[in-house]
């Protein structure tokens, strides 16, 4: 526990500001995982309707500064990438590797 009084404080925000961040940062985790998880099953139709949630989901975590925006556009390229080889294939899921 901090002793000195700027410590405190300082404490004190970084305890605000992770109860304001954890749920963005849940919401993004949980979202990249369904639409990845939408893409493996061969859900085509599914995945297509939900990429734009998830690009806003993304969007969302960049704004606020929890992840980088390089990092934002990765993670969107790579769902991209995926629902593009889904759709290539027909909507079959790919061969396992």
């Amino acid at each position: 526990m901090p002793i000195i009084k700027s410590a405190k404080k300082q404490m004190r925000q970084s305890m605000r500001k992770r109860a304001r961040n954890l749920p963005v940062k849940n919401e993004l985790k949980s979202t990249l995982r369904k639409a990845l998880s939408l893409i493996e099953t061969g859900k085509l139709e599914e995945a297509q309707k939900f990429m734009p949630y998830a690009y806003s989901v993304i969007d969302m975590a960049c704004k606020k500064n929890l992840i980088h925006g390089n990092n934002a556009d990765r993670k969107k390229s790579r769902i991209a990438l995926a629902l593009n080889a889904l759709q290539k294939s027909g909507g079959k899921v790919a061969a396992e590797k």
